[in-house]
């Protein structure tokens, strides 16, 4: 009876409890996109059932096998029945064809799968830092609406020495009701980022607990050299190329219809009542085109083949622009931040702490110190904005130069 009752007595304390910040890093994230995100898990199916068409791909006619009999009521000793066994053999490698088909479409599809898992890591780099950015917004609005608590605080004991009117007073009361209203808003676009997050890593059921724990990365430039190299590398152009590979092998597949398959069968005859009553037979069949020569399939494999040039230049010209754009977004990213670290920040920090000084000794306005209040707060956030766009748009670089060897590692 004692052990169950300080087990109740655990359980209720448990319960009693808070739940704990799960922190999580960046490279955690990305372990748990790799083993939990549903969208990469839709795009390992669809690996999965190319690994099932290359089987397909490779499978050989069937016999057939056949069994008739006549003469069953024409008076003689018995019927005549034939056992055939016919099998297609066929030419013009077209089983060949098709398993090169199948396999350039299976490395299409797993190339599609590792562009999946590029994409998702991005958007789960991105969340993380959404997340961040919002735990710290949190913290920066809480922060404020403490100093306007702090400021009206020092407003009352100005009006209560007859050195401070009361609508200046109530000015600030204004200003500290509307601080207080952004901290709840900045909760509540904690937990929006937390769901974002979550959903990305496969953890709904843990998303209250989820916290970036991470650091800001350091200023960052994007390297120009990539960019040449990069592309051909990228899984979205290598799944490309693998679709006119397969595409090809396909057209030259259409085109061996053209060569004729040849059946060849044999067969054992028995038919009692004649001399011999046993017989065998062998016998060979071939196509005649004389309806269809495969001229509108060959059509047909051919502008698909086009086709898929066509997509692997679209490709091409997409991850070449995509580059680009990162580059130069993590470029200019990186020089905003760099200012606000630099001096912006700081400059701020500085004059709203000698304003707030000077109007506790009834030196400064309320509106003056509202003013340094407002301006510390938006250089805050400003800044805050230029390391998460800053972070995000490494991510993106990252992301835009990441090769299907690399992701393969993974």
């Amino acid at each position: 009876m004692r052990s169950v009752g300080a087990l109740l007595i655990m359980v209720l304390v448990t319960l009693a409890c808070p739940a704990r910040a799960r922190d999580l890093t960046l490279a955690q994230v990305e372990e748990l996109v790799v083993r939990n995100n549903r969208e990469l898990l839709a795009a390992r199916r669809a690996l999965e059932s190319a690994d099932a068409q290359t089987a397909i791909a490779g499978a050989r006619p069937n016999a057939t096998f056949s069994v008739n009999s006549t003469s069953i009521a024409s008076g003689t000793q018995g019927a005549d029945t034939v056992f055939r066994i016919d099998q297609t053999f066929e030419r013009g490698d077209k089983r060949a064809l098709r398993l090169d088909a199948a396999s350039g479409l299976r490395r299409a599809a797993q190339r599609d799968s590792l562009d999946v898992l590029r994409q998702q890591l991005a958007a789960a780099r991105g969340a993380y830092f959404d997340l961040k950015q919002a735990q710290e917004r949190a913290q920066v609005l809480d922060e404020t609406a403490e100093l306007f608590g702090d400021t009206l605080k020092a407003a009352q004991t100005r009006l209560k020495a007859g050195d401070l009117a009361a609508a200046d007073v109530a000015k600030v009361e204004v200003d500290q009701g509307r601080a207080q209203n952004d901290a709840r808003a900045a909760r509540a676009d904690l937990a929006r980022a937390r769901l974002a997050l979550a959903y990305l890593i496969g953890e709904e059921a843990a998303a209250a607990e989820l916290s970036a724990a991470d650091p800001w990365p350091a200023p960052q430039r994007a390297d120009a050299a990539v960019l040449a190299e990069a592309v051909d590398a990228r899984p979205d152009v290598q799944a490309a190329k693998a679709r006119v590979e397969a595409a090809e092998r396909l057209r030259d597949l259409a085109r061996a219809q053209r060569t004729r398959d040849i059946t060849l069968g044999a067969q054992y005859e028995h038919f009692p009542g004649t001399n011999p009553a046993n017989s065998v037979g062998f016998g060979i069949s071939v196509p005649l085109f004389t309806g269809y020569d495969f001229s509108g399939d060959i059509r047909k494999a051919e502008v698909e083949r086009y086709a898929a040039l066509d997509q692997l230049e679209r490709v091409r010209a997409v991850a070449t622009g995509e580059l680009r754009r990162a580059a130069s977004d993590l470029d200019s990213a990186a020089e905003r931040m760099e200012r606000f670290d630099s001096s912006l920040l700081a400059a701020a920090g500085r004059s709203s702490e000698a304003v707030e000084f000077a109007f506790r000794r009834g030196a400064s306005s309320v509106l003056e110190v509202l003013d340094a209040r407002r301006t510390l707060r938006a250089v805050r956030l400003e800044a805050l904005a230029a390391r998460t766009d800053h972070a995000k748009a490494y991510a993106a670089w990252r992301a835009a130069q990441t090769t299907a060897e690399m992701l393969e590692a993974k």
